[in-house]
């Protein structure tokens, strides 16, 4: 399993109408593409220097032969609607992570 990280910085102006867009459109057409199983989106809890607030959404994929096909395919369309919606308000960067395993906690019950 592979996890598609995509952090952003976004400017607070444009907070809420960034996290209603991500809610509503752009993770549903990541999901649509059928490349991602699933996608998780987090707050990061630091104070950026630079401003803004951060979020991490993480996309989990099969492969990385599949995220290899999300580059090609979908990518460059689905960067293109941020950049025209959300301009010069924000920055991101990406990370691909490859799962090595996944622990839980087991509540023992006497």
């Amino acid at each position: 399993m592979f996890i598609y990280n995509v952090t952003v910085n976004i400017d607070k102006t444009k907070q809420q109408e960034w996290l209603n867009w991500m809610k509503e459109t752009h993770i549903p057409a990541m999901l649509a593409t059928g490349k991602f199983t699933q996608a998780k989106m987090s707050r990061v809890l630091i104070n950026e220097e630079m401003g803004g607030v951060t979020y991490s959404v993480q996309y989990t994929t099969d492969s990385y032969e599949t995220l290899e096909k999300y580059y090609k395919e979908d990518a460059s369309k689905l960067r293109e609607e941020a950049l025209k919606m959300f301009k010069d308000k924000f920055v991101a960067f990406r990370t691909e992570l490859k799962v090595i395993s996944n622990q839980y906690c087991v509540s023992s019950k006497n």
